[in-house]
């Protein structure tokens, strides 16, 4: 009698998983162990999914609200992202001593052991030329450049001893999005939506909006999940035409139709899942059913015609045309809407001197893009009420050098031993300045804040211990911030 073909397949799977925990406990990391596992998948009978560290999620609602490790005081989060390294020489810090020396050579001293990525060693000082102001009850030092930044002194946290590791653009970008230099890593808005979920049900919980003439270095792996479940990548929308491409549906197709498609395909996937396991499978359901949820929500979150033309003209946006201003206005209607994460890139902030990105009008083009609409984001937060629950996070993956770097014009290197971010609402406090620089701007002396520091603070702010916020891969429980990071106590409230 021959064996029922069920059975034949079970026992094929347990015979083959037999095989695979051999292999494996015999080559964990072996080409031979990839390769094995690459069969397995494709009949189907791949390991299961890693464990999900202490975050326990149900497969059919990964994106459900789930609780944190305490009471957090943001509920959601809005990173403003200069991608290219904004001046802080030129918007947020003022050295006089830097200008009374420029055209001099800077100490040796300063420059050993150091490396740069353009620098060639013969570079002089290059004092700014801009004019700034202190301001607020804070007194921070706002150039020309950023008038509009003048109103939200007293309402933002300032970080002027941020620090990072890493001085080229793509792996520099990489690791302020997902604490590690190369790609693979989960991004911090996936480690957020795995840990707390969303409290939207037809928009992703993670959603990442971009404006400039291109993309941002690094592109996609930048809001990339990693080794979590992709129900937690970022979800790019677009700033013209649909948000997402193929949401609409095809002529002639009714509601009913498609719904009546989607619980076809569902149920086929359901099938699937039931005989082999993959969690991915369930990600493909819940896709499917966001993508229907969204065919109604989406083209009502991207109508701004909605909007006063008082709020359009507070922004500096334009209903019906794409742009960093437009981009500011929609990630406040998203966390009105409940998403967890809305990550904003601007791009072209690389000042080296070049005919297009240059310290004069390139500079000042930039400025006039961003000053005014993250202004206005972080007022009519606050106006709405929003601001208490909603962390705003502003800056690039580094800053600039205090030596100019001569090219078409005269610019600057990037720097990564000292530069300036911002932080607003969250829980965090206002009108506060954490950080020093010495005289030239090239190392900091007080108030030193690493990149793992703000990651270790923003997920503190959003009710979890950064140490205990794990996902299990690869044999090792990995974490956003590695073996590193320190909430930084000074700025919260």
């Amino acid at each position: 009698m021959t064996t029922p073909p069920i059975r034949l397949r079970v026992a094929e799977a347990q015979l083959l998983d037999s095989t695979r925990r051999h292999f494996f406990g015999q080559c964990a990391l072996g080409l031979g162990a990839m390769a094995l596992n690459s069969l397995l998948a494709a009949d189907g009978l791949a390991a299961p999914a890693p464990q999900r560290g202490k975050v326990a999620i149900d497969p059919a609602q990964p994106l459900a609200p789930r609780p944190a490790h305490f009471e957090p005081k943001a509920k959601s989060v809005i990173f403003l992202f200069m991608a290219g390294g904004p001046s802080q020489l030129d918007l947020f810090e003022d050295k006089p001593k830097l200008r009374e020396l420029h055209g001099q050579s800077p100490p040796a001293s300063l420059l050993a052991g150091r490396r740069f990525a353009f620098l060639k060693g013969n570079e002089t000082l290059l004092g700014s030329q801009r004019k700034f102001e202190r301001v607020g009850t804070c007194g921070m030092e706002i150039s020309e450049l950023m008038p509009h930044h003048k109103r939200i002194v007293d309402e933002v946290c300032w970080l002027r001893g941020m620090t990072t590791d890493v001085f080229n653009h793509g792996p520099a970008k990489l690791f302020m999005n997902t604490g590690f230099n190369a790609p693979g890593r989960p991004a911090l808005g996936a480690w957020a939506t795995y840990g707390l979920g969303s409290e939207s049900r037809d928009l992703p919980g993670f959603v990442v909006l971009q404006s400039g003439p291109r993309g941002p270095r690094a592109g996609a792996s930048l809001w990339a999940s990693g080794f979590l479940p992709t129900s937690f990548q970022g979800v790019p929308f677009r700033s013209k035409g649909d948000p997402i491409l193929h949401l609409r549906s095809p002529e002639g197709v009714t509601r009913q139709a498609e719904r009546d498609f989607y619980d076809t395909v569902g149920a086929l996937n359901e099938t699937r899942l039931e005989e082999v396991g993959d969690p991915e499978i369930m990600t493909r359901i819940n896709a499917y059913e966001m993508a229907y949820r969204m065919q109604t929500s989406a083209p009502d979150l991207m109508d701004l015609s909605q909007e006063s033309q008082e709020t359009l003209d507070r922004y500096g946006a334009k209903s019906g045309q794409p742009s960093y201003a437009a981009n500011c206005l929609l990630a406040r209607r998203l966390v009105e809407r409940g998403v967890r994460f809305v990550q904003l890139y601007h791009t072209d902030w690389d000042h080296h001197g070049d005919q297009a990105n240059n310290l004069s009008e390139a500079l000042e083009a930039r400025c006039r893009e961003v000053d005014q609409a993250s202004a206005a984001l972080v007022l009519d937060l606050k106006e709405r009420g929003l601001l208490n629950d909603t962390l705003v996070v502003w800056g690039g993956e580094f800053g600039r050098t205090p030596m100019g770097e001569v090219r078409a014009t005269i610019g600057r290197d990037h720097h990564i031993d000292a530069f300036t971010m911002w932080l607003a609402g969250g829980g965090t406090k206002p009108g506060c300045i954490l950080g020093q620089t010495d005289e030239l701007g090239f190392g900091i002396v007080d108030g030193k804040v690493h990149v793992h520091d703000l990651h270790a603070t923003i997920l503190h702010q959003l009710g979890f211990d950064h140490k205990r916020l794990t996902y299990r891969f690869q044999g090792r429980d990995f974490r956003l911030t590695d073996v590193h990071g320190n909430v930084v106590q000074e700025i919260l409230s």
